[in-house]
């Protein structure tokens, strides 16, 4: 078999295996190479996304929703449930069997487009005659080559310094996804998404969270009457927060894990945990490339640098995703690797970060596109604000679901949409048409002229547009 391609992308994250299936649909020989392995030893390509992150936590916040919901709203819907039980394997079972499906139907989409895999660690080996050299490690090795290459290896968590995970005590997304008992006290360092959506599967299912966190207010990249509101309801579910902390020693024992740190006053505290999940942020999968056989630069943080395009400093030799600079989110992958294989078929892919949406898959969920309220302040813009509660939305009302927002920033003179800010139940479907508002560089009017289907809750999003001018219909 000829072991040269057009392309060849290292990686099948969220942003390689985009680029290798956008690349053979232009028409080139393509291969994705990628290491990760499940339990029983098979090719599980979809990266961390697929694996470890945004398909297995959001099958946990499924199945944790239902389970709360069981316990405590049900009855209001004369659904009688006289005793309930929690059988956490068949839960963890499910959260597999949901991640193999989209292993396999990753493998199904290369056959599909004809991509070649290979199950193996990809590195460079050397540049010379115009390609560049692969080397696969896997049950055997061996080298292909490619006259471009696509490094899409993404991120992995960051730990604690000095404590590495062991996933059993101290535990990364990877772990915290897999426990096999629900602790009764689970310690979390950092409240961001991460953090935020792990504690409430587990916070759902029985236990005492608390969470640490380094900065001195909750969510600082979220519109601060989002996340006001959103801190006020997590605190009425259950969950403790500690903001403005400084991490000290941790121990771990076979009782579990303590924790020392100093809290916003800068009082040393001490915490006992059984289990402590660490989201502090993460780190570019730079390390195994080999990136000094062929020159292959960096920027000062340690990610591979790139231009706008994601070129690097080598000619046709190209990064995306969690490994360069901007947002570790997949959905900005997939943007990346879907514009890199169209550049290198001479097309204009196009990424703008200004319309890339955000989510937090907490309930209520929390949805952003655009800038905040304090951003429009700090750059002096002059802006209309119109928000409409979800509590005044007949489907929300119908399905027991009433907290939170939609809430829309406007432009004070032209009435474009500036930003859109969601607080409330399926926020994560609605922002679609907040990103494609603000993408077109639509009005608040232009939103609030489109006939929604009634009773939906996309009907919030039509009022807060018609709040921007004072107009709510239903509020």
């Amino acid at each position: 078999m000829d072991k040269h391609f057009d392309v060849v992308v290292i990686g099948a994250g969220p942003g390689g295996y985009i680029a290798a299936i956008r690349a053979a649909q232009l028409g080139f020989t393509v291969a994705c190479v990628d290491a990760w392995t499940d339990s029983k030893g098979k090719s599980a390509p979809g990266g961390t996304c697929t694996n470890a992150g945004c398909i297995p936590s959001k099958a946990l916040l499924q199945s944790s929703d239902h389970y709360e919901h069981a316990a405590h709203t049900f009855a209001a819907h004369g659904v009688e449930i006289t005793v309930l039980g929690l059988n956490l394997e068949c839960m963890i079972t499910r959260k597999n069997d949901i991640v193999r499906q989209n292993n396999d139907g990753i493998l199904y989409l290369f056959r599909k487009n004809g991509v070649t895999f290979f199950h193996g660690w990809g590195a460079f080996a050397e540049a010379k005659e115009g390609r560049y050299c692969v080397r696969v490690t896997g049950q055997t090795e061996e080298i292909i080559t490619g006259t471009h290459v696509v490094i899409a290896t993404g991120s992995s968590p960051r730990p604690l310094l000095d404590m590495p995970f062991d996933e059993q005590k101290v535990l990364s997304n990877v772990g915290a996804l897999s426990m096999s008992v629900v602790p009764k006290k689970l310690g979390i360092v950092g409240a961001g998404v991460v953090g935020l959506e792990t504690g409430s599967v587990w916070r759902r299912l029985g236990a005492e969270v608390t969470l640490l966190e380094s900065m001195a207010e909750f969510l600082p990249a979220v519109d601060r009457q989002i996340a006001e509101e959103a801190h006020r309801q997590f605190i009425r579910q259950g969950l403790v927060f500690e903001f403005g902390v400084s991490i000290g020693k941790v121990n771990t024992s076979k009782k579990g894990v303590t924790v020392e740190y100093t809290d916003l006053q800068n009082k040393t505290k001490t915490a006992v945990f059984d289990s402590l999940i660490v989201s502090i942020g993460r780190m570019p999968n730079v390390s195994g490339l080999n990136a000094e056989s062929v020159g292959l630069g960096m920027d000062e943080n340690g990610f591979i640098g790139v231009d706008a395009n994601c070129r690097t400093n080598l000619p046709n030799v190209w990064a995306v995703g969690d490994v360069v600079r901007g947002p570790m989110l997949a959905h900005k992958a997939e943007e990346e690797g879907m514009a890199v294989a169209e550049r290198i078929a001479g097309q204009r892919g196009h990424v703008d970060f200004n319309t890339i949406p955000w989510v937090i898959y907490t309930a209520p969920e929390i949805a952003w596109v655009g800038r905040n309220e304090q951003q429009l302040k700090a750059t002096g813009v002059a802006y209309k604000v119109g928000t409409f509660p979800f509590l005044a939305n007949g489907r929300a009302r119908a399905m027991g679901d009433t907290v939170g927002m939609v809430k829309v920033l406007a432009d004070a003179t032209t009435d474009e949409v500036l930003g859109v800010h969601i607080l409330g139940p399926m926020a994560s479907e609605l922002i679609g048409e907040a990103v494609m508002a603000v993408a077109f560089r639509a009005t608040a009017e232009d939103i609030a002229r489109i006939c929604h289907a009634h009773p939906t809750l996309s009907e919030a999003m039509r009022e807060a547009a018609l709040a921007v001018d004072g107009r709510s219909l239903n509020y």
